[in-house]
């Protein structure tokens, strides 16, 4: 066969990516495709977090414990918060556990971008992978801290009733929160890294707008419909309902808090897809 004769490779390009004008397409479906880097992601930042430490993943119960100890001691026994008659350590944990989980998930969503730019400026996948993966991380933490809500539930002889196995939807829309949320100012810190400085303090006034240290029923009659535009509000008050049925199940407050949180997550798909053509430039 002679040089002339032989076939010469083509020099057309498998796949061209080019940034889509105007609002962009989710492709949800991409992120199936790319599980596997999800959990690689993920899985590393879990190693990266408790590497080199003496304890190890016990801090997992030594961070919420602590915590559980301040808020019972400052806001339960000197404060005399009132607790709608449960123990006020079994009361604010309830409340701890899945805020722990929001506002560690929320936080990882909103820097998940800025602290992969070595891997976004130097290989394409789709971008949605790496907020998806900073938000299974805090889950390892969340399920370690469950044993302490367990042996509370133990030492004050609470029994788990039916009301337990709508929990997983709770939790579903407190990860929803968190990653909608986490979209909206992640894809903000990426060009103004403002956002992480007001981050703490959008985090603690979130915390004191939910009621984790004090009941609902503290506040007055006519600001409580409105207590659902905080969707933590109805994940907290459906993990106490779930768990201990103290107060009546959840009703329309709850359904505005989905509401909300569905908002949010959606608007913050678009807003993430629209905003990501200029991330590696800008990172």
């Amino acid at each position: 066969m002679t040089e002339e004769s032989k076939p010469k490779p083509s020099r057309k390009p498998l796949a061209v990516l080019e940034p889509h004008q105007g609002w962009a397409p989710l492709q949800l479906g991409e992120l199936w495709q790319h599980r596997e880097l999800i959990g690689v992601l993920s899985g590393r930042d879990i190693r990266v977090r408790y590497k080199q430490t003496v304890l190890g993943i016990l801090w997992a119960l030594i961070q919420p414990a602590v915590q559980l100890g301040l808020f019972t001691v400052i806001f339960g026994n000197l404060a005399k918060m009132p607790s709608d008659g449960m123990p006020y350590a079994l009361f604010a944990y309830a409340a701890i556990l899945p805020w722990s989980y929001f506002s560690s998930a929320f936080s990882r969503t909103t820097t998940s971008m800025v602290s992969a730019s070595h891997l976004i400026t130097k290989v394409y996948f789709p971008r949605l992978v790496v907020p998806m993966a900073a938000t299974l991380t805090p889950l390892v933490d969340f399920a370690i801290a469950m044993l302490i809500l367990v042996a509370l539930m133990i030492r004050y002889n609470v029994e788990p009733s039916w009301a337990l196995l709508s929990l997983p939807a709770f939790f579903l829309l407190a990860w929803t929160t968190a990653v909608g949320a986490g979209l909206w100012l992640g894809s903000l810190y990426v060009h103004f890294r403002d956002v992480g400085h007001t981050l703490p303090f959008i985090s603690q006034g979130w915390m004191f707008a939910t009621p984790i240290i004090y009941p609902a029923s503290i506040l007055p009659d006519w600001a409580r419909p409105y207590l659902g535009l905080n969707p933590m509000a109805g994940v907290v008050e459906g993990f106490r309902w779930a768990l201990f049925q103290q107060n009546p199940a959840p009703g329309p407050e709850i359904m505005l808090s989905v509401v909300v949180a569905v908002t949010l997550l959606v608007s913050g798909l678009f807003f993430f897809k629209r905003m990501e053509r200029n991330f590696v430039d800008i990172i």
